[in-house]
């Protein structure tokens, strides 16, 4: 059942039981219809109200840039020495996670014992399409392997056919399956959803007593935007209306975020964490803008001169930066 901990418009429509699958897993249920479901997400959206102002950044030139970052690799192609350069640069610049496929999670989760970096694996990963069977093995493993945090795609098909009560069970499962303090990301895949759609997901998610939601896998479509940014900030905030703002479910801005002036743009747009690969870059940028003293804003910093060139993550060495 979820938590009180998302406000009263989340959990009024919360009421699940507790079943067992054939694997023997435990199962959340929804006693909702799809019908229900679909009269509640209509109620959100009509009052959903997208703000144009921006959202406070952190410092671009302190640490708390950095705890904002899921340093990520998800290649597939991806060996076993890039991981070990990953967590160095994680432990060195401070990040929050790093962000891997299930099979790395051990590796990543030895190579940074000792620090305050922690391991967030990918669930369902890319498509979203894989049962709940299959979803709540990889989330048991990530788990018993050293993940802290979960980053679970959205099954976003049966959203585009409005299966709302399959969603939440799939949803409240997994929540089961991995309380807190584990948190949970719902990858919404946002290139491939219209804003409704969107508004719907955020709306289970919630009712789900999910952590975060999460705009894209960097896989399928356009990555992050502002304009989905704002929306899902805007959702987070009407449903978690009445619970202090540090328990809000919160947004996760992930896909083509290269630079700082991305990284600002997702920030001042309503995110508090943000999926790249190009962590490294965007923290040695950011400090460089503040030894400037230019500033930034989301329009990009006319007069910021880039040092360098862009590092890649086969050459970097942690020792780098």
């Amino acid at each position: 059942m979820a938590s009180s901990r998302k406000g009263s418009v989340a959990t009024s429509v919360a009421r699940s039981e507790a079943t067992f699958t054939d694997g023997g897993a435990v199962k959340s249920t929804t006693r909702y219809t799809d019908e229900e479901w679909a009269k509640f997400i209509a109620e959100v959206e009509k009052d959903i109200v997208v703000s144009s102002e921006p959202y406070s950044c952190p410092d671009v030139g302190g640490p708390a840039l950095a705890q904002t970052i899921d340093h990520t690799l998800l290649k597939l192609e991806a060996r076993a020495v890039q991981f070990d350069d990953l967590c160095a640069e994680a432990r060195v610049n401070g990040f929050a996670t790093v962000c891997v496929r299930p099979q790395w999670v051990h590796k990543c989760a030895v190579d940074l014992r000792g620090s305050n970096v922690k391991v967030a694996c990918v669930i369902g990963f890319h498509e979203g399409t894989y049962d709940l069977l299959h979803k709540a093995q990889e989330a048991k493993q990530a788990l018993r392997a050293g993940a802290s945090e979960l980053d679970i795609v959205l099954n976003y098909e049966e959203l585009q056919t409005h299966q709302y009560a399959s969603i939440y069970t799939e949803l409240a499962t997994l929540r089961l399956q991995a309380p807190h303090p584990t948190l949970l990301k719902l990858i919404l895949e946002t290139s491939q959803l219209t804003p409704s759609q969107t508004i719907a997901a955020c709306a289970m998610a919630a009712a789900a007593n999910f952590d975060y939601v999460k705009t894209s896998t960097g896989f399928r479509g356009h990555g992050a935007r502002e304009i989905d940014v704002r929306l899902m900030a805007a959702c987070c905030e009407r449903l978690g209306a009445g619970v202090p703002v540090e328990r809000r479910m919160r947004v996760k801005a992930s896909g083509g975020i290269r630079t700082i002036e991305d990284a600002v743009r997702m920030l001042e747009a309503g995110a508090s964490r943000l999926g790249t690969s190009g962590g490294v870059w965007i923290v040695k940028e950011g400090r460089e803008t503040a030894e400037q003293g230019t500033g930034l804003s989301p329009l990009a910093a006319e007069g910021f001169e880039r040092r360098g060139s862009r590092p890649g993550l086969e050459t970097r060495l942690f020792t780098d930066y």
